[in-house]
């Protein structure tokens, strides 16, 4: 997209087609990626200028052309991991990101993935997912993130009428998903949102609970 003005488009998907590598590969392949607003989430960047700690291990899953992760490297944070399922994906990011210290881009499954992380950053990948997965969602993010560690981002605030992706959802239900295992600070309509999406989404800010373990 364009500064975020091209209107959301819902991509193709069969009703028996899974949304594995071949899926997202190919909507790669054929430039169907109609999440992409061209530039960093306004309501991420304003959270991470106020973010302490240069050297915090932060993860972005299913981050597609990584704004955010230009923004992080041209703002001195130095321990970044990108993850897409999709190897044309990655080979873009591999490409803009050729030589670049701090940063590492894995081509793999963000629920098999292995690490510990103080933040990760969501932007349009929760709602790319099956809906039946948002619950292992939320326990995978608790496994990989360290005590104290946060989950922020957006989130969709809104249905959407075609199948997805994208998949929307609401207050309510991200609230019964989340609240088992983390603290939730803000989980608020978002004032900063992309113009496109104003009024359609909503900022999370989650701290894990220190109760909270599963096995990753």
């Amino acid at each position: 997209m364009e500064n975020g003005e091209k209107k959301l488009q819902p991509l193709t998907k069969n009703k028996e087609q899974q949304l594995d590598v071949s899926y997202w590969n190919e909507r790669w392949e054929m430039s169907e990626t109609g999440w992409d607003t061209g530039f960093a989430s306004p309501s991420i960047t304003n959270y991470l200028s106020q973010y302490p700690n240069k050297e915090a291990a932060i993860l972005i899953p299913g981050c597609g052309n990584a704004y955010e992760a230009e923004y992080l490297l041209s703002n001195g944070f130095t321990n970044i991991t990108l993850i897409d399922i999709a190897p044309k994906a990655v080979e873009g990011l591999q490409a803009k990101f050729e030589n670049q210290e701090g940063i590492r881009i894995l081509c793999e499954d963000f629920f098999l993935h292995q690490g510990t992380y103080d933040l990760v950053i969501e932007q349009t990948f929760f709602c790319a997912i099956d809906p039946k997965k948002r619950n292992s969602y939320s326990n995978k993010m608790t496994s990989l993130l360290n005590p104290h560690g946060k989950l922020i981002g957006v989130l969709f605030n809104r249905t959407f009428t075609h199948q997805g992706p994208p998949f929307g959802g609401d207050l309510l239900e991200y609230n019964s998903i989340f609240e088992p295992n983390f603290e939730i600070t803000t989980m608020a309509e978002c004032y900063n949102s992309v113009p496109a999406r104003m009024g359609s989404e909503v900022f999370i800010n989650l701290q894990k609970k220190q109760n909270r373990e599963f096995a990753s």
